[in-house]
């Protein structure tokens, strides 16, 4: 995933790290959602085709709440996410982390109307390509953001990786900065540490290759910088 991490303050003072979804993540969400919005109403019309002018009534009474209500229905349930947003790991909240609220779910789904336009959500697209944070009109008007829900991570276990003597002599800042890479790990995603350990690969010998082992090795060669031997 590329750096657009924001992080969000709670009241509480607790700093949280949001992963704001881009367009194509939050459009296969909502392509899913249509199509369980159209065959909701290809069912209902075919019940309402029987029951006459009542039928017809529930039918359009039905559209209109799936226009404007189901996203706010599912929203606001304890996974803040429609269906499509559930299938591809997405969620809706508050600009601080916090679950989403009632208002502010109603304020976003009724902009939809002014993201729609000039036409097919013109407006909506724009404003999440050209937005860090990746919001449409109706999220900014509700203080509102669509992000990736946390994946589990692999655990970086740095005092189970075995010291390795390093593959050639290494000037002292080299040194310094393969130790500062391994006191990071912690912090860091594992794809992030592979992809920096691939980058210092040269001094455990792997040069050129990349993955868990060669990541194991790398820290490996901090520890033995360190006499860990």
């Amino acid at each position: 995933m590329l750096d657009t991490v924001i992080t969000a303050e709670t009241p509480e003072g607790i700093l949280l790290e949001l992963r704001p979804a881009g367009l194509s993540a939050r459009f296969y969400a909502f392509a899913f959602d249509a199509m369980i919005r159209l065959a909701a109403m290809y069912f209902a019309a075919t019940a309402a085709a029987l029951m006459g002018g009542i039928g017809l009534a529930f039918w359009l009474v039905l559209i209109f709440a799936l226009e404007w209500f189901y996203p706010v229905a599912f929203e606001l349930t304890p996974s803040g996410a429609t269906p499509g947003k559930r299938i591809f790991g997405l969620k809706v909240v508050m600009d601080n982390g916090l679950p989403i609220t009632p208002a502010a779910s109603v304020t976003r789904n009724l902009l939809r109307a002014a993201d729609f336009l000039p036409l097919g959500y013109g407006f909506a697209i724009v404003s999440i390509l050209v937005r860090r944070d990746s919001k449409r009109l109706g999220d900014i008007a509700a203080a509102t953001t669509v992000v990736h829900e946390p994946r589990a991570v692999r655990k970086i276990v740095l005092d189970g990786v075995a010291p390795i003597a390093p593959a050639r002599l290494l000037a002292l800042e080299d040194q310094a900065a393969v130790i500062a890479l391994a006191a990071r790990a912690p912090t860091l995603t594992a794809e992030r540490l592979d992809e920096l350990a691939a980058l210092a690969a040269a001094v455990s010998g792997d040069a050129g290759r990349s993955g868990l082992e060669v990541t194991n090795r790398v820290l490996g060669v901090a520890h033995w910088f360190l006499g860990r031997r």
